[in-house]
Order: structure tokens, then C-alpha cells, then sequence
């Protein structure tokens, strides 16, 4: 498959935009509160470049874009900053779930 589909730019905001709201909604088990609050900064920020790709139906880029915000989703999982157990949105372990 050489194109994204409208229907895999969909798929990928809604799982983006699930695992942001999980982020949002979780603790933090470290120390690092502004680099919590930047981290969900910079995710916003690329949510936001991709629907503004999506808009001018520049998929590929909207795509980047949901890959560099959840990029920084799952870092912030491994580092504790958001304390989420879902390996179904972010690369980390269920357990606690």
C-alpha cells in the first residue's frame, strides 16, 4: 500500500486521540510535572498540525503527524509521566489494568 486511506487517517485519530485522553485522565509516578505538561503540550500540538493536514487532505502528513503525537505518548508512558497499563494504546505492560 503506497497511500493512506481516509479510513486508515480515521482509525489512527481515534486510537491518537483515545490515548490522549487516557494520558490526560492519568498520574504520574515521577517528579516530572512541567515535562508532563510539555509532553502533552507537544501531543497536542502535533493532534492539531494533523487535522490541519487532514483539512487540506494531505494525508500523508496528517499520518506523520498521529505518529509523532503518539510517538511522545508512548514515551511518556515508559518514562512514568503518564501512568497508563493498556498495550492496546501505548507501548507498555497491562498489568494493573
Amino acid at each position: 500500500m503506497k497511500e493512506i486511506s481516509k479510513e486508515k487517517l480515521s482509525k489512527y485519530f481515534e486510537v491518537t486521540e483515545t490515548a490522549l485522553r487516557m494520558a490526560k485522565e492519568s498520574g504520574n509516578r515521577t517528579e516530572l510535572v512541567n515535562q508532563r505538561e510539555d509532553f502533552l503540550d507537544m501531543i497536542e500540538r502535533y493532534v492539531s498540525d494533523a487535522k490541519h493536514f487532514e483539512g487540506k487532505e494531505d494525508y500523508v502528513n496528517a499520518f506523520a503527524a498521529l505518529n509523532y503525537a503518539h510517538g511522545w505518548l508512548d514515551a511518556g508512558a515508559r518514562l512514568g509521566i503518564f501512568d497508563v497499563h493498556n498495550s492496546t494504546f501505548f507501548t507498555v505492560d497491562d498489568k494493573d489494568e
